[in-house]
């Protein structure tokens, strides 16, 4: 019977958040990012750093809106899957899914607020780049353009 009931609260330990998060985290440092397109065009950004798991746990959460020149980068230090999803998110996103070298691996448009279905890399990648919703299409944004920027060793 105890055996049970611990097995049981583990259980429910490990699905439950260790913080409940109830507003958006405090700005991060913010670094200079420029995409370039296919056909030359540089666009400059200002996006906040997402470094540590705690500030790549929150993200965006509870922000009413994105700058347009703004968003912010998800480092994961080394390629990886990505997955993110909308949780707690109350404004649509953009997500670019960025290689080790700088190149836009994936783009998820519009995503939807508040959704729980997860939106994935298809592949690894060195990072993800959160802007506002609708940037990609204004700016021609497409896979295989460049993202400059020190982590990629690249920076404009």
């Amino acid at each position: 019977m105890r055996r049970r009931t611990l097995t049981a609260l583990l259980g429910l330990a490990f699905t439950m958040p260790a913080t409940a998060q109830t507003g958006p985290q405090p700005t991060l440092p913010e670094e200079p990012l420029v995409i370039v397109t296919r056909d030359g065009k540089r666009h400059e950004f200002r996006v906040e750093m997402a470094l540590s798991p705690d500030q790549q746990m929150v993200g965006l959460m509870f922000r009413p809106s994105v700058a347009a020149d703004g968003g912010m980068l998800f480092d994961w230090g080394a390629p990886r899957e990505s997955s993110m999803w909308m949780r707690n998110t109350i404004t649509s996103l953009d997500m670019l899914f960025i290689a080790a070298d700088g190149r836009i691996h994936r783009i998820a448009e519009r995503t939807v607020p508040y959704s729980l279905v997860p939106i994935d890399s298809r592949g690894p990648v060195r990072a993800t780049l959160e802007l506002a919703a609708g940037t990609a299409e204004r700016l021609g944004l497409r896979v295989g353009d460049r993202v400059l920027q020190r982590i990629f060793g690249n920076a404009p």
